[in-house]
């Protein structure tokens, strides 16, 4: 039978991509490119810290032998951002996959965080990710493929107090993604976004042991405990593949029930 010859697990293979992941040096970001690379996949990584992305380059090439290299680059200075597009197609040939990883968190209550609080969260998160979104795009339309990933964040869908900051932005991430999915989709570009829950990740370790970690993070999810790096990797391999193909706009949640509850 035809559907017998369909293509399966080879769907998954990234062998010939290229990726370029922001915030790839660590957490989230270098968990998803090390997905990305044990499926063939060669990865560009773009952080502020070049040493601490030379350093995970070298760890991706030596894990997974694909080719791997570190840029510097603040994605919230758009020229920054397209150079290192630049420097990135000049020494891979191509951008097929953007995974948007890069983002920070500050929190508190909204009547003692300070405007430029407020604004920093924003800028990285929001603005960080179109600037790297839009300089990717026509690059992505020249070769008529493409895969965009954001990271939004369970917080893009339900709220927590103490972080209007974070949850503002990642909301808009969410939006972003879905807008920018119609606009990309005739290129043969997809655009989606993952939502992850609780992973205990350098951003996360302040507030690890807290009881507001206990009772109200934690807590929240239905297998009640931190996700494991490598619990991301599935989702991020899915979207960027084939095997993502006909996710446009789509919001993919890793929050082990949260949103569920």
């Amino acid at each position: 039978m035809a559907h017998t010859r369909l293509p399966g697990i080879e769907q998954f293979n990234m062998k010939g991509r290229t990726a370029m992941i922001t915030g790839g040096s660590k957490g989230l970001g270098l968990a998803m490119a090390a997905g990305l690379a044990s499926a063939g996949c060669s990865t560009a990584l773009v952080n502020r810290n070049l040493e601490e992305g030379i350093s995970a380059a070298e760890e991706l090439n030596k894990d997974f032998g694909v080719k791997a290299k570190a840029y510097s680059a603040d994605v919230t200075n758009l020229e920054q951002v397209e150079a290192v597009v630049k420097e990135i197609e000049n020494d891979f040939g191509k951008i097929d996959i953007l995974i948007n990883s890069a983002g920070i968190n500050i929190r508190g209550a909204i009547d003692e965080l300070s405007p430029e609080d407020f604004n920093q969260v924003m800028k990285v998160n929001v603005e960080g990710t179109w600037n790297t979104s839009r300089a990717v795009t026509p690059l992505m339309k020249k070769n008529k493929y493409g895969r965009i990933i954001n990271m939004a964040s369970t917080l893009g869908l339900v709220g927590l107090a103490n972080r209007t900051p974070y949850a503002t932005s990642k909301g808009a991430v969410v939006q972003m993604t879905r807008a920018l999915g119609l606009e990309l989709a005739p290129f043969n570009i997809t655009v989606n976004a993952i939502c992850p829950g609780p992973f205990l990740t350098e951003m996360n370790i302040p507030i690890a042991n807290t009881e507001e970690a206990k009772n109200f993070i934690v807590g929240a999810t239905a297998l009640a405990r931190w996700g494991e790096l490598r619990e991301i990797q599935g989702a991020a391999i899915f979207l960027a593949s084939d095997a993502g193909s006909y996710m446009v706009g789509s919001i993919l949640t890793v929050d082990g029930g949260w949103t569920a509850k």
